[in-house]
């Protein structure tokens, strides 16, 4: 009897100790308010991960008694969110551009000679003397590249020309692009490089050129021809025939230039971005970086629709690793509106019989549609005008009735699959609303171009074309989803400027006191789906990330502040704590270099 008594109490103390064990994981992060952005938004105390994944959200009691974990984090109450994700960014091409010429900001031209002359000289370019003569132009490093100026933010708002450029460096080549890269202003070294001799028109570009003697004081007679004289400043496609001619960077130099920008991501909250635009080298070097595990950011390619592209993707088909997918090609229907390149319905307001242009034929958004719909391949296409939103639009849906027949294919359910996009669709009519909506179209948007944009947008598209610009609740709405980025480095790397433009539809100085077209602000909630859920949706990722559930990547931020309770303005100065890939921690803000 005493026997099986104690048989007894042997078991039952076993069962006991079993059911208290606690199951480990290698990390808790608890007391805390998390926002799991799942789909009823909640809210919950503490997280636990393991092997990267999530395995439960819960209260701090019942993850604590449940999960033990060496590495158990009190977070005192901090505001946690998923990762963040840009979904129009230009990550390789900024992490390339902090070595070189950097020209934001600047308040007139006179300021970008004055950053370009003190650029030279810190690399030993200026002034020029025998041995640039004889140098040949072999490396980018031969060059000055620049970017960054806009005439908007200038007293004289008129484009400078190269005079000045080509009496400093009359031997090495300049370009120096605008903040949105959709034109340039290059020395006469750089276009006799290019060939380019005469304003001749180009396909989807210009060539710009002035009449001879332009001013009283002359110039150089370079480049004269009946009467005109070129200015140096190449629109849209006549940009990369300057472009096309500089030195490819070396491997290391694409190396240096993704691990830069990665630090510079994973510090403001950025866990995944969607780069616009990359050829195979630099989506080589991406996927052998990832490999290697010196670049952990994830990475949502959009290849350059270049013939290498063209030809390995289509015949390879979709590539996706753990951290790296290419699933979509990048087209441009047309340019800026800052540089009037953008395609409009009508003439621009201060331009008489000017409308843009698009930067090829329809029959060659056709053409690419076709070739994307038969290898799976999402399309993505620049449009900033209404003119170009009409017509990817109509090859995106090609339906008589709709659009008239521009001789394309129906696309609609394709489209819908296939989760095509635009990006920008900053200048809309209000009946292109119900096409974005019957085609299930995604708007991929930038907030900060609304509040960059604001103080001359008016000039360009009159007062009644505006109010249909930058219409981003207006979208939301006829869409459901919007996906939100940056479009660094044309805008501001910061995500927060983004949330903030996005809701207060203010730029970082407060301006406008009211906002700008207040009707089209998204919610705090709409901002952050779209900063996170809405972009993993875009990218076809919603399984595996954009919101804190279990079994998804345990990609997450923390934040010093909860941008989603706090003052609208404090979000500008919101720092990001901690942010973490696949379970890891890769950035904290007081973890010395």
């Amino acid at each position: 009897m005493l026997k099986n008594a104690f048989i007894l109490i042997v078991t039952i103390s076993f069962l006991v100790s079993c059911s208290s064990a606690k199951v480990e994981v290698d990390t808790i992060l608890h007391h805390a308010t998390i926002y799991s952005v799942d789909s009823l938004f909640t809210i919950y105390e503490s997280i636990a991960i393991k092997d990267g994944k999530i395995v439960e959200l819960n209260t701090d009691k019942t993850i604590l008694q449940k999960y033990g974990s060496k590495n158990t984090i009190d977070l005192d109450g901090k505001a946690v969110f998923p990762g963040f994700i840009d979904a129009h960014c230009h990550f390789y091409s900024y992490g390339k551009g902090l070595n070189e010429l950097n020209l934001v900001g600047t308040k007139s031209f006179e300021e970008v000679i004055e950053r370009t002359i003190a650029f030279a000289k810190e690399r030993n370019m200026f002034p020029e003397t025998n041995n640039n003569k004889l140098k040949k132009i072999t490396a980018e490093e031969d060059w000055i590249i620049g970017r960054g100026w806009d005439q908007n933010d200038w007293e004289n708002k008129q484009y400078p020309d190269r005079m000045k450029l080509d009496s400093l460096f009359p031997n090495t080549p300049v370009i120096l692009q605008r903040i949105d890269g959709h034109a340039a202003l290059a020395n006469a070294a750089a276009l006799n490089l290019a060939g380019i001799n005469s304003p001749e028109k180009i396909k989807g570009g210009t060539i710009e050129s002035m009449p001879w003697p332009y001013n009283e004081t002359g110039g150089d007679r370079s480049m004269l021809k009946e009467g005109f004289v070129l200015t140096g400043i190449l629109i849209d496609n006549a940009v990369d025939l300057v472009t096309e001619k500089i030195p490819k960077p070396s491997k290391q130099q694409i190396k240096k230039a993704l691990l830069i920008a990665q630090e510079n991501c994973l510090a403001v909250g950025l866990t995944t971005v969607d780069d616009a635009g990359l050829e195979k080298s630099i989506v080589d070097a991406i996927d052998e970086l990832h490999k290697s595990n010196e670049l952990k950011i994830r990475v949502y390619a959009m290849l350059t629709p270049n013939k290498e592209n063209l030809d390995h993707y289509l015949k390879n088909g979709i590539y996706i690793t753990d951290k790296l997918t290419v699933r979509s090609f990048k087209f441009y229907g047309d340019g800026a509106l800052g540089s009037r390149g953008a395609c409009l319905l009508k003439d621009y307001a201060d331009k008489k019989d000017w409308k843009g242009f698009l930067l090829n034929d329809l029959d060659y958004y056709v053409k690419m549609a076709d070739k994307m719909d038969l290898s799976g391949f999402q399309m993505n296409t620049h449009c900033i005008g209404d003119s170009a939103v009409w017509s990817m639009l109509a090859v995106y849906g090609s339906k008589p009735e709709m659009f008239g027949d521009i001789g394309g294919k129906l696309f609609k359910e394709i489209c819908k699959k296939r989760r095509w996009r635009i990006e920008h669709a900053q200048v809309i009519d209000k009946k292109h609303l119900e096409y974005f909506k019957a085609l299930s179209v995604i708007p991929s948007i930038q907030p900060t171009h609304a509040t960059s944009d604001m103080y001359w947008a008016k000039d360009r598209l009159g007062e009644d074309r505006v109010k249909m610009a930058y219409a981003y609740n207006d979208l939301l709405n006829a869409v459901g989803v919007v996906a939100l980025g940056t479009d660094f480095p044309v805008e501001d790397i910061s995500p927060f400027k983004t949330f903030f433009a996005a809701v207060a539809r203010k730029d970082s100085k407060g301006f406008p006191e009211g906002g700008f077209q207040m009707e089209n602000a998204l919610t705090r909630e709409e901002t952050l789906k779209g900063m996170t859920i809405w972009a993993a949706y875009s990218n076809f990722e919603e399984k595996q990330k954009g919101s804190l559930e279990k079994g998804k990547c345990a990609d997450l931020i923390i934040l010093d502040t909860d941008i989603m309770k706090c003052k609208i303005a404090d979000v500008l100065n919101t720092k990001v704590l901690h942010t973490y890939l696949n379970g890891e921690r890769v950035y904290s803000l007081n973890r010395k270099k």
